[in-house]
C-alpha cells in the first residue's frame, strides 16, 4: 500500500527557510512514471501546487514560487523534500505531498492518486 507522510517543523520564523520531507512507502520514488508534488492550502484558500520532482529526478516549480523554492530527493531513504526560502506569514498553510501519474501543475485533488495527511506550518515570530 502506498503511503506518504510529511514531516518537519510546525513553526518557522519570518525570513527563514521552511523545510519539509515527504517519506514514501509502498513504492519507490524512482518508479516510472510517477511524479511527486508539494501542494499547500493557506487558511481559507484553495489548494496551490508548488512544485514537483519526477521519477528521474527532474524538478518543476510554480512560476510564482520559482525564486524561493527547491525540491530534492534522497532515493536511499525514498524521500523527497521541500525548501521554501525567505518565508513570510503568507506562507502559513497546510502542506501536502502527493503523487500523480503525469506532471500536474494544478492542485485538483482528482489529479493525484495518493496524498499525505498534511502538516500545518505557521510562519510567525
Amino acid at each position: 500500500q502506498v503511503q506518504l507522510q510529511e514531516s518537519g517543523p510546525g513553526l518557522v520564523k519570518p525570513s527563514q527557510t521552511l523545510s519539509l520531507t515527504c517519506t514514501v512507502s509502498g513504492v519507490s520514488i524512482t518508479t516510472s512514471y510517477y511524479y511527486w508534488s508539494w501542494i499547500r492550502q493557506p487558511p481559507g484558500k484553495g489548494l496551490e501546487w508548488m512544485g514537483a520532482i519526477t521519477y528521474d529526478g527532474s524538478a518543476y516549480y510554480s512560476p510564482s514560487l520559482k525564486r524561493r523554492i527547491s525540491i530534492s530527493r534522497d532515493t536511499s531513504k525514498n524521500q523527497f523534500s521541500l525548501q521554501l526560502r525567505s518565508v513570510t506569514p503568507e506562507d502559513t498553510a497546510v502542506y501536502y505531498c502527493a503523487r500523480s501519474e503525469a506532471l500536474v501543475v494544478t492542485a485538483t485533488r482528482e489529479e493525484y492518486d495518493y496524498w499525505g495527511q498534511g502538516t500545518q506550518v505557521t510562519v510567525s515570530s
